[in-house]
């Protein structure tokens, strides 16, 4: 039975192999992968307090973006809007949970034509407990704020990686 398993897997590999399928992240040197777009992206500055802030650091960690815009291919500019809504309430009409939105709107741009070459928006929602410790209530609130802009980050990430590689295959 496994030695069908083997055989089984090593067909599906071979088949994958066949159909063109490389990794969205490659470095090969002959196909410009998105590492090394990312590497000449600059990551404007975000208002929104903290919650820009982690957002902004997010994207350059996930991207290796550079941190001079001197030295920018590509230009990202994103504004965020968040939102708390209670969504349990106690008997006593006090709000028990929380739930936390983030919404992001970004545009990549070409430095050098400053033309938008791609947009988008992208929503998370991360929700907390309220607890007895407004402390323990605050920290909850801010973990769910980091949590919100590393999965913001990840998803604008992986739009510009796709973008890039579907223009890649076009030329």
């Amino acid at each position: 039975m496994t030695k069908f398993r083997l055989a089984g897997a090593l067909g599906l590999a071979a088949l994958l192999g066949a159909c063109g399928f490389h990794p969205l992240y490659s470095s090969e040197p002959d196909h410009d992968g998105a590492r090394q777009i990312f590497a000449s992206v600059y990551v404007d500055p975000i208002a929104g307090e903290r919650v820009g802030y982690d957002l902004r650091n997010n994207l350059i960690d996930g991207l290796s973006a550079t941190a001079k815009p001197q030295q920018a291919a590509y230009r990202l500019k994103v504004t965020v809007d968040q939102y708390l809504q209670g969504i349990a309430v106690a008997n006593n009409a006090a709000v028990t949970r929380y739930n936390y939105t983030l919404n992001a709107n970004y545009e990549l741009s070409d430095m050098r034509t400053n033309k938008v070459i791609k947009s988008g928006l992208e929503r998370t929602l991360a929700a907390f407990d309220v607890v007895a410790s407004p402390y323990a209530t605050l920290v909850a609130q801010q973990d769910a704020q980091r949590r919100g802009a590393l999965d913001i980050a990840q998803r604008i990430q992986l739009d510009i990686a796709a973008y890039f590689e579907r223009r890649t295959r076009q030329q």
